[in-house]
């Protein structure tokens, strides 16, 4: 039996994790259960959530992906008894999103290719998470754009499944500024060799959070509203990489000033 490379984690642990986090969908999909639904009656204000069983098992995939990673990297041979916290972030919003995007697809092709593709990312997610423990890993710096790249799409497929589903706002505003906050401080430790930010995490996710408050009763489709949202998350988390960097603002604001227009200009003329 021949050992995984120094960089790569055990293939058997992997697959392991993968399977079970990909079982609690598929039990989702395949049973069905009363729901629960919250209900609170306040002057002016009524609030009602459903909790079903596909909330409570994507909140366990959640967990799993979480537990999952940990174990995954105390096997890593150059953890030297470093924390894991940072390591678990995008593996659960992975396992969340992922989730969130099978629950309101469609049975049928539809469901498997989702699974299958989300299979996908699991996989590469949990590879990417791997490498990046060690920064002098030859394959650090590809890990870490994948892992960056990644969570982008992801936060465009999340927020467009929450479009599809018809959340409701109350639901769209938290989970909006929860996702991004994480993608953004995720991202820029990532971008800023392991130093953490938070106040600009929590400023992009608020500044999207009310982007998408603001676009929620417009007629957009479900990706133009996606690709309006990602815009600022992109765009702001480059600035703050650009800024922490010590780059002139007229060159800090380049990229961002790009992206942004791009992504906007394709939400506009979408139809």
């Amino acid at each position: 039996m021949h050992e995984a490379p120094r960089n790569f984690p055990p293939s058997n642990q992997v697959g392991v994790l993968t399977a079970t986090v990909l079982l609690s969908y598929a039990l989702t999909h395949l049973a069905s259960g009363p729901g629960l639904t919250l209900t609170i009656q306040l002057p002016g204000f009524y609030f009602a959530y459903s909790l079903t069983l596909g909330t409570a098992m994507t909140l366990m995939a959640g967990g799993l992906m979480a537990t999952g990673m940990d174990w995954l990297l105390h096997g890593h041979p150059g953890l030297q008894g470093q924390r894991t916290v940072e390591h678990w972030m995008l593996p659960t919003l992975t396992a969340l999103i992922i989730g969130v995007v099978l629950d309101v697809l469609p049975s049928g092709r539809a469901w498997w290719i989702g699974l299958v593709t989300g299979a996908v990312i699991l996989v590469a997610v949990l590879v990417a998470e791997y490498i990046t423990v060690d920064p002098g890993a030859p394959l650090y710096a590809l890990a870490s754009a994948g892992l960056t790249a990644l969570s982008y799409a992801l936060f465009l497929l999340f927020v467009i499944s929450l479009r599809l589903g018809v959340a409701r706002l109350f639901l769209v505003v938290p989970s909006v500024f929860v996702a991004a906050g994480l993608v953004s401080l995720r991202t820029l430790h990532l971008r800023l060799s392991g130093r953490w930010d938070y106040p600009w995490a929590a400023g992009i996710g608020l500044v999207c959070a009310q982007i998408a408050a603001g676009l929620h009763y417009w007629p957009l489709s479900s990706l133009q509203f996606g690709l309006a949202v990602l815009g600022p998350l992109y765009a702001l988390t480059a600035l703050a990489s650009a800024l922490s960097e010590d780059l002139p603002v007229r060159s800090a604001l380049r990229e961002p000033g790009i992206i942004l227009g791009g992504l906007w200009a394709a939400a506009a003329l979408l139809r």
